[in-house]
């Protein structure tokens, strides 16, 4: 088997900042680990900021936790992803969201619950977040140790 790397090496900008020319211990940070998403935008109607389908996703995850942690999702596991895509519309010089065209959520879970039963309780106690929901996919986990 043969292996290519190809993970470019980080930014001299991003090592400086980070570990070169840190001298103290507490002084050093954790480099580009991680994903940043997201603009500024008033979609959501309040003092938000997030776009919609950040703050839904977000919510998703959310109530997966909740259910987990209340006991009436016993069967779910920590690991939980969620996506949204929204639908669009032009208005005058302005996009403004009409709605979610599509929901994923993938969740890890005990052996031997039913795709079914996901399904269902996924649908019921989580998709409440929003009654404008056009598309659902879920994606068992694969490895539900």
């Amino acid at each position: 088997m043969v292996v290519h790397e190809v993970i470019p090496p980080q930014s001299k900008e991003i090592t400086d900042a980070i570990r070169d020319k840190k001298t103290k211990p507490e002084e050093l940070g954790a480099g580009d680990q991680g994903m940043m998403f997201g603009y500024a935008t008033d979609e959501a109607g309040d003092d938000n900021y997030h776009p919609l389908s950040h703050l839904y996703a977000s919510r998703i995850a959310e109530k997966l936790t909740q259910l987990r942690k209340s006991g009436e999702g016993s069967w779910l596991r920590p690991d939980c992803k969620s996506q949204i895509t929204m639908k669009y519309k032009n208005e005058g010089n302005k996009i403004v969201p009409v709605g979610v065209h599509n929901v994923l959520v993938s969740t890890q879970h005990d052996p031997g619950v039913p795709a079914d039963q996901i399904k269902e309780f996924v649908i019921e106690k989580v998709l409440n977040i929003c009654d404008c929901f056009f598309n659902y996919s879920h994606y068992p986990s694969l490895n539900s140790m």
